[in-house]
């Protein structure tokens, strides 16, 4: 079908919803990833394995539709995202029932399972409307793409204002479920809708000659910059809300500072398409580069708030323009690989976040956390170390700080004292809760001893948390060399120049 006759703005309206879906969802789970901890006992490594179980999913989801996207085409592709989106919501909120009745490491894999299917239902929109944004829009793919992105800084404005409102007021269950609302606004437009054909199959393009553009040099750096970026921006993004309410000694303000950044994300990435034209993608993107690891840096030593929202300034303004810009230099350099190569660079993208990002930054928390509090306080490590260790990658495993018995250091006892009264008032024994059971029998020791624990159990999660930013800063510092390096490429073959199919 022709661009003529279908409705370009309503479609754009139609994706921009698909990515507010994924910014609401993904930031109140930002938000509620305390309240698992807490209420399941979870460490930051395994806190960090679940929200990377979703980058996983969004990542392979992405890399496997993409290969059918120009087959099967738009529309079938959203509609089933539609449901996945619907499916991940039960098996969510179904963890407390599974909890109570199964266990810890049952929980576990609600969540993390609960976080894939949500991730399934992102990965499927994602593999769509990259390339369905960037056949509506021929001419302008960056800064059309820029603009479809807005849609995630946008819905983790509102899913952190939600969390801010309703976090004290309503269970996490109930959180959650607010990403349904911009999941039933781009549903209703698409049922409505006509889809255009693929700017590559429209072209006559075969899937082979779509794939044989995985094999140029160019596109090859572009993956693995790619794998960086999806490292610093969605890896860090997943910890940033809790690290900073770390930081700060108080999560509401982490919420805020998330919130802030968001929008200056949401507003700048409107305006991409004239800074493009100045200075190129990638001179943009080396800038960001630069800016983002002197953000990152100056955050992890943050000892203040105004350091702090100066600090996330700088990486909030780096960080719009990293995803949506690399989806427009491949789309503008490879359009005959159409949704096969923007797919699979979205999806190494978020495979990094997930299986490198997520897990590495929180094993980065445990580590510095951990070491800092055997100097300081072995006794104190001791009582508030988590049964299991965790690892990551070639690292060696160690044993982070206890999520649950933290929090219940932090206010002294109350969350659990609650949730005792809340379990017994269902006329159940609390040695029928083997979890509750073990935290209160833990408790009713470590009490005795909050004056000596409490000063380095809070120092060592600050100190963790600053030293893991610092050294993730290192990544953005290695992209803006992979930049550099592709600027003077083009300036040597007389400039970047967008390819017409």
């Amino acid at each position: 079908m022709e661009i003529r006759k279908v409705n370009r703005n309503r479609l754009l309206w139609a994706s921009f919803f698909t990515i507010v879906t994924g910014g609401v969802g993904f930031a109140v789970r930002g938000a509620i990833l305390v309240d698992w901890g807490n209420q399941f006992g979870f460490t930051m490594t395994e806190l960090g394995s679940i929200t990377g179980g979703g980058f996983v999913g969004f990542g392979v989801i992405i890399i496997l539709f993409s290969l059918v996207v120009d087959k099967v085409g738009y529309k079938p592709l959203l509609v089933l995202a539609f449901i996945m989106h619907f499916l991940s919501l039960v098996v969510t909120v179904a963890t407390v029932y599974v909890f109570e009745t199964m266990g810890r490491e049952a929980a576990y894999w609600c969540l993390y399972w609960g976080t894939f299917l949500f991730a399934v239902g992102n990965g499927i929109c994602e593999s769509v409307v990259n390339p369905l944004v960037a056949t509506l829009f021929p001419k302008n793919k960056t800064h059309y793409l820029n603009i479809l992105h807005a849609g995630w800084p946008g819905g983790m404005i509102v899913g952190g204002l939600l969390a801010i409102a309703f976090h004290s007021l309503v269970s996490w269950e109930i959180l959650m479920s607010f990403f349904l609302i911009p999941v039933l606004i781009y549903g209703f437009i698409i049922l409505k809708e006509k889809f255009p054909i693929s700017e590559a199959r429209a072209a006559g393009v075969g899937f082979s000659e779509m794939f044989r553009q995985l094999a140029s040099p160019l596109l090859i750096s572009l993956l693995i910059l790619m794998m960086l970026v999806g490292y610093v921006e969605l890896g860090t993004d997943s910890w940033i809300q809790n690290i900073t309410g770390n930081i700060l000694e108080n999560p509401t303000k982490g919420v805020l500072l998330f919130i802030y950044t968001s929008a200056l994300m949401f507003v700048l990435r409107f305006f991409a398409g004239p800074i493009v034209h100045r200075i190129s993608p990638l001179g943009l993107l080396f800038v960001c580069s630069i800016l983002g690891a002197i953000g990152l840096y100056i955050l992890g030593n943050s000892t203040s708030g105004l350091v702090m929202v100066f600090a996330v300034t700088i990486y909030g303004i780096a960080k719009t323009f990293f995803w949506p810009t690399m989806l427009g230099v491949v789309g503008e350099r490879f359009p005959r690989g159409g949704a096969v190569t923007m797919g699979i660079v979205g999806g190494v993208g978020m495979l990094s976040a997930g299986l490198l990002g997520g897990p590495g930054i929180g094993y980065k928390q445990d580590y510095f956390a951990s070491n800092k509090i055997k100097v300081e306080s072995t006794e104190s490590y001791d009582r508030y170390k988590a049964e299991q260790e965790n690892g990551f990658l070639f690292f060696s495993p160690i044993k982070g700080l206890d999520g649950s018995k933290v929090a219940i250091l932090r206010d002294n006892g109350e969350q659990l004292k609650a949730d005792i009264e809340r379990w017994e008032s269902t006329g159940k024994r609390l040695s029928d809760n083997a979890n509750l059971s073990n935290l209160k029998n833990w408790w009713d020791n470590a009490q005795t001893k909050v004056n000596i624990d409490k000063v380095p159990v809070e120092q060592a999660g600050f100190y963790g948390a600053g030293r893991a930013l610092v050294i993730t800063a290192l990544i953005p510092l290695t992209m803006a060399l992979g930049y550099l390096i592709l600027i003077l490429y083009f300036k040597k073959r007389g400039g970047y120049k967008q390819v017409e199919i």
